[in-house]
């Protein structure tokens, strides 16, 4: 994860001009000016994902004058330089308040730690900009009330939060063949996000700390194939789960299973882990007519996915289920490329509001259910449960240790 980018002195000089914060929100109409020219948009935190994705595909849309990236803000002056240099971005911030007053982009998007992502996002939305987040959205679910809370009336600014696996040619197509029932009702899935993360990567100050990371590998990571199920299947209903802290020396736990049941009666395995060596991102979908399955790692394509059709079912149907069409890989850039449109015509997109709401309902629900020894239904967590202002809920053994104590090794449900 980047460097964190939160208020210190601008790299360029400030200069006077009306404080975001006295802006009445949503004060610029969010679609008309957007019009017939690009998307005047802002990265917050310029490590490895601001590198590796976020630029790259604000760049290509650039090259479509579909985006035109105007700053960039880290609280490491020398890095947030290097990163503008390197992009051909034009103004480096080490201050988000000035650069947002100063700039006054259509869109922010923020690559920085889960903690800060809370503050960063009503930042943006109060000056009139749209938001796109880097998962983890928030570290709970008090924390996205509050950011949704400050989005704009109808038209936005809206908070979409990075969830790309979501989107691409494959994730819409299956999604369609479930949406229309063509493969029959949904009965018994899997989804696995076992990957592999050494002593090393928890070195890390921010990483394994509830108050910073927000929670582990269910969080951090299991959220995107969790995020993308949810979009499959649609709404959940129930949730039994398990965690452990196993290897790593970290206040989070290191691998959870539960089982979800879904609304329609579908039930759901889910694993999430940071132990495992041969690292394997999966979702597997049983229906009556046929078996959807999609093996991958950090990102998909269509021929990631694969469809075994019962053996009743029509070989020409079968095939047509198979024709996935022009090959979209999930990426940040399939969804950029649908925020925008999104943008342009003042809708709310996909993955803000409820919409981006549920997978972390569901991983609160699934801390809950764990920490607690019960079944936790969908809507439990509300304002007013400990687990709604913390992941870790203060269950002993899992909320932050007193100086000097050591954590428990596990704790299960």
């Amino acid at each position: 994860m980047p460097a964190p980018a939160t208020p210190e002195k601008p790299v360029p000089p400030e200069t006077p001009g009306t404080s975001s914060s006295d802006r009445p929100r949503g004060s610029r109409s969010p679609a008309a000016p957007l019009l017939g020219r690009p998307v005047r948009t802002a990265v917050v935190g310029t490590g490895a994902i601001a590198r590796g994705a976020t630029l790259p595909a604000l760049a290509a849309l650039a090259e479509e004058g579909e985006t035109e990236v105007v700053a960039a803000v880290d609280v490491d002056g020398a890095a947030v330089r290097a990163f503008c240099a390197a992009g051909g971005i034009p103004h480096a911030y080490t201050d988000l308040a000035t650069m947002l007053r100063e700039q006054r982009p259509d869109l922010v998007a923020i690559c920085t730690p889960p903690t800060l992502h809370r503050e960063q996002s009503v930042a943006a939305l109060r000056a009139g900009a749209w938001v796109w987040c880097e998962k983890p959205p928030v570290p709970t679910l008090a924390d996205f009330d509050a950011v949704e809370a400050a989005e704009g009336p109808a038209g936005g600014p809206y908070a979409a939060i990075v969830f790309q696996h979501r989107f691409g040619s494959g994730a819409r197509h299956v999604r369609r063949l479930l949406a229309e029932r063509a493969l029959g009702r949904p009965l018994v899935a899997h989804c696995q996000t076992t990957w592999y993360r050494d002593a090393a990567y928890y070195a890390v100050p921010w990483r394994g700390r509830w108050r910073t990371e927000g929670g582990g590998p269910a969080m951090g990571h299991g959220i995107h194939q969790m995020d993308l199920l949810l979009d499959l299947l649609g709404p959940w209903s129930e949730v039994r789960a398990m965690t452990g802290r196993l290897v790593h020396d970290v206040e989070t736990e290191d691998v959870s299973t539960a089982l979800v049941r879904f609304a329609d009666g579908a039930m759901a395995t889910v694993v999430n882990s940071v132990l495992s060596p041969a690292e394997v991102s999966r979702i597997r979908i049983d229906c009556a007519r046929a078996t959807v399955e999609l093996t991958h790692l950090y990102g998909h394509a269509n021929a990631d996915w694969r469809i075994t059709p019962a053996p009743d079912v029509p070989a020409s149907e079968a095939a047509a289920w198979r024709d996935f069409g022009a090959d979209v890989p999930s990426s940040h850039l399939a969804q950029l490329r649908e925020l925008v449109a999104s943008m342009r015509a003042g809708e709310r997109p996909r993955s803000s509001g409820q919409d981006g709401r549920k997978s972390l309902e569901l991983v609160t629900a699934l801390y809950k259910s764990a920490f607690t020894d019960t079944t936790v239904r969908r809507g439990d967590v509300r304002p007013g449960d400990p687990y709604y202002t913390a992941l870790h809920g203060g269950a002993p053994g899992w909320a932050p240790p007193a100086p000097g104590s050591v954590p428990s090794q596990e704790a299960s449900a």
